[in-house]
């Protein structure tokens, strides 16, 4: 990895990195790992921004210690002029502001147009392909470099098929055409934001046809040219998986996972392969008992989205059921939670290979905070303008082995091969 101290002294911006949204549940756990991390006017040059200088401030001072020194600047979503200002001062902003299809796309905006580098924890699909048919083609002509889903979903996902393919090269001199992530085992619970976002998808979706056939194609954000003939696979009800033994539930983060891995794929063109495979699924264990609960996630899964979707329903589960915007799992439930994602892959010519990925905190607000710095902080410091261009990227495409080494050192990430017994 690069030394910031290295490259901080010839930059023009005020700062390397700066957190936009950091008054929420996301941006506080975040601002805490930066700060406990990189620690405040050392190497890392970084700064939080909000619209609410005193909650702002309240954030910094919960902080302690040096903290005090951290910067503050006033910013808002809905504020063109306030976000151009926010992005001349800062090589990479980093944004926690959502949902990302209500608030997000005047800072996509504002980066591309001034060159600044970017990277978010979206989940909404169909919010990145506008972004991408909307701004891709001055981004690369500015300079921007946009990363998407730098949380849970999707750098486990996308980092770990990554790292699959990478040890298939190695082992076996090609990659494998067909991989599946199953999630063994994930202990944290839901923000508010997240929920936000998932209803939000669910009621856009809900008012357009075109739109949940968009959601349908698991190409939908890929170049149009990258397609595959073979059919992908989608878990949609419980199954039983042969090659792990176990029976499944569909996994609701797969809907934006898929689609990263395969945009990522076409990105590094077709470096798994033009017939490449990616599916997604939860274990829910052996026997009756699980083939019953893997039943019963699908229909609670179902049921929630049928719901989120119709609006007297939308209105009792965000008044009665869900978590607000700003709510989320306690600091000791964040610091118990832990993940442990499976890979089996598979090449043309019948070799495998099985890998995981596990994490050290809650998935998705834990872990992802710390992913999230590690990738602003690898946009910053590790990855070149001259090595990569301008445009909208995913995780994998842009980071590759500059992440991994980040991730295991830093963000309580593991990579490792499950050798057969």
């Amino acid at each position: 990895m690069t030394n910031p101290e290295q490259t901080t002294a010839t930059l023009a911006t005020d700062y390397d990195i700066v957190v936009f949204g950091a008054t929420s549940f996301v941006g506080q756990i975040l601002t805490r790992y930066l700060a406990d991390t990189y620690g405040v006017g050392n190497q890392v040059r970084w700064a939080i921004a909000g619209r609410s200088p005193s909650k702002l401030a309240s954030v910094r001072d919960s902080l302690g210690g040096s903290a005090s020194q951290l910067p503050i600047i006033a910013a808002d979503a809905g504020d063109a002029v306030s976000l151009a200002a926010m992005c001349r001062q800062s090589r990479v902003i980093i944004s926690t502001v959502g949902p990302y299809a209500l608030y997000g796309e005047p800072l996509v905006k504002a980066c591309v147009e001034h060159g600044t580098d970017y990277c978010d924890l979206t989940g909404e699909v169909q919010w990145i392909r506008r972004m991408i048919e909307k701004y891709e083609v001055q981004a690369r002509e500015s300079g921007a470099r946009i990363v998407h889903c730098c949380g849970f979903d999707s750098i486990p996902s996308d980092m770990g098929v990554w790292f699959l393919q990478q040890e298939a090269e190695k082992r076996f001199g090609q990659p494998c055409e067909e991989v599946r992530m199953r999630v063994k085992v994930a202990k944290g619970g839901l923000s508010g934001g997240t929920v936000a976002s998932m209803m939000n998808v669910a009621r856009e979706a809900a008012a357009d046809p075109a739109l949940r056939k968009e959601l349908a194609n698991p190409f939908s954000i890929c170049p149009p040219e990258h397609r595959s003939s073979k059919r992908q696979p989608s878990l949609k009800s419980a199954a039983y998986d042969e090659d792990f033994g176990v029976w499944l539930a569909p996994f609701v983060m797969a809907a934006i996972n898929t689609r990263i891995v395969h945009r990522s794929n076409a990105l590094m063109g077709a470096r798994y392969g033009k017939e490449f495979t990616y599916d997604e699924a939860m274990m829910t264990g052996k026997g009756l008992k699980a083939r019953a609960t893997a039943y019963g996630i699908t229909g609670a899964l179902g049921g929630f989205l049928v719901a989120a979707a119709i609006r007297p329903s939308r209105w009792l589960l965000e008044r009665y059921v869900v978590p607000k915007p700003g709510e989320g799992p306690s600091p000791e439930a964040q610091r118990s939670g832990f993940y442990d994602l499976r890979f089996i892959g598979k090449t043309a010519s019948g070799e495998e290979i099985r890998t995981k990925v596990t994490g050290d905190r809650d998935p998705g607000y834990g872990s992802t905070a710390k992913m999230l710095g590690e990738a602003g902080n690898c946009l910053a410091f590790d990855i070149a303008k001259s090595d990569k261009e301008g445009g909208f990227w995913t995780p994998a495409s842009i980071f590759d082995g500059q992440l991994l080494a980040r991730l295991t050192a830093k963000a309580g990430l593991t990579f490792e091969v499950i050798e057969p017994r």
